[in-house]
């Protein structure tokens, strides 16, 4: 079978490899598409070279079909449609015996510390499964885990209707992010520096903000007629976004932080004492909102085609990368099974 492997100083080649049969408890999945992220980005330029072993193949946002099952798999059968939710946890550590499995302190992320979905077949625990309903296509289940990233950061926040909201960072997490908001009744507006990605999420229906010509804390004062946002999600990662971040919340509103950032960054701890701020971190997902997600998919309330840039097939999966890392695309899929 092909995949596409990391093997380390940004290097990514599509390889020939053996598939692994599935053992008691596993699935097997015919891989079609998988979706390529910004923490692919962060393997791919050797950041997670201290976490990884390579070579590696990657890749966590997918689609496909069960192509076989192993010994005492009752629940899944050849054929079926599904999607992954690629964590595995201990069940034994603090955070997991605290009800926190999802963030387990030895969690297994199932794309960065094990074999991923870039391969035509690939074997899993069949616990991870999540499947897809009928009317959803593959091409669009394959949004599922960064739908169920925005699904957990927006139930996370403890948003309301009407609450006035701001998303810093038009990339698809953070768009993702604002139709998830915008869904649970909350008025959004979008801060965004490239001017395609601007484009792209005005036509969505989302006001946009030019961080790079606009005082974003005069126009977000103006919007909330002086009170600031009741909560500003943080999905940018740059340094400059954290630092201005709690001049947008309002007395007592909470910034979330979904971002990954590689570094300490700066932040206004003057600010979130004066106006009592909360600030929460969000990371990943539990099972309920993969199944949330799956239904927004299907329900059509995730614009899920406009947000597909491109979809290309597994041999150009490093040129793909090149094009995310411009920053310039929402999503792009890779045609792992070569239907397109």
């Amino acid at each position: 079978m092909r995949a596409a492997v990391y093997r380390g100083e940004r290097s990514v080649v599509p390889t020939e490899a053996d598939p692994v049969a599935p053992g008691a408890g596993e699935v097997r999945i015919a891989v079609a598409y998988t979706g390529l992220c910004g923490t692919d980005l962060h393997i791919v330029h050797g950041a997670m070279d201290a976490r990884v072993d390579t070579p590696l193949v990657f890749g966590h946002e997918m689609s496909g079909t069960v192509e076989s099952v192993g010994d005492g798999v009752t629940d899944w059968a050849v054929g079926d449609v599904v999607t992954v939710m690629p964590l595995v946890w201990d069940g034994t550590c603090p955070a997991c015996r605290a009800g926190n499995s999802h963030i387990c302190q030895n969690l297994v992320f199932v794309g960065i510390d094990a074999p991923g979905s870039l391969q035509e077949l690939w074997t899993v625990p069949e616990e991870l499964l999540v499947r897809v309903p009928d009317g959803l296509s593959l091409r669009h289940a394959a949004l599922t885990e960064p739908v169920a990233v925005a699904v957990h950061d927006v139930r996370r926040s403890g948003l309301g209707v009407d609450d006035r909201t701001v998303v810093i960072g038009g990339g698809p997490i953070g768009v993702l992010i604002a139709t998830v908001a915008r869904h649970a009744g909350a008025d959004v507006v979008v801060i965004e520096p490239e001017a395609g990605r601007r484009e792209r999420i005005a036509q969505l229906g989302f006001a946009t903000l030019d961080p790079t010509s606009t005082d974003q804390s005069a126009w977000v004062d103006e919007w909330t007629g002086g009170a600031g946002a009741d909560v500003v999600f943080e999905v940018s990662g740059a340094a400059a976004a954290v630092r201005g971040a709690t001049s947008l919340v309002k007395v007592r509103g909470t910034l979330v932080v979904v971002a990954i950032h590689s570094a300490p960054r700066e932040i206004d701890l003057q600010r979130l004492f004066w106006r009592e701020l909360t600030i929460l971190g969000a990371r990943v997902y539990q099972r309920g909102d993969f199944e949330t997600a799956v239904r927004l998919l299907r329900d059509g309330v995730i614009p899920a085609q406009s947000l597909i840039t491109a979809v290309v097939p597994l041999d150009e999966t490093s040129a793909a990368l090149t094009e995310l890392e411009q920053g310039r695309a929402l999503k792009i899929l890779v045609d792992v099974a070569g239907e397109s």
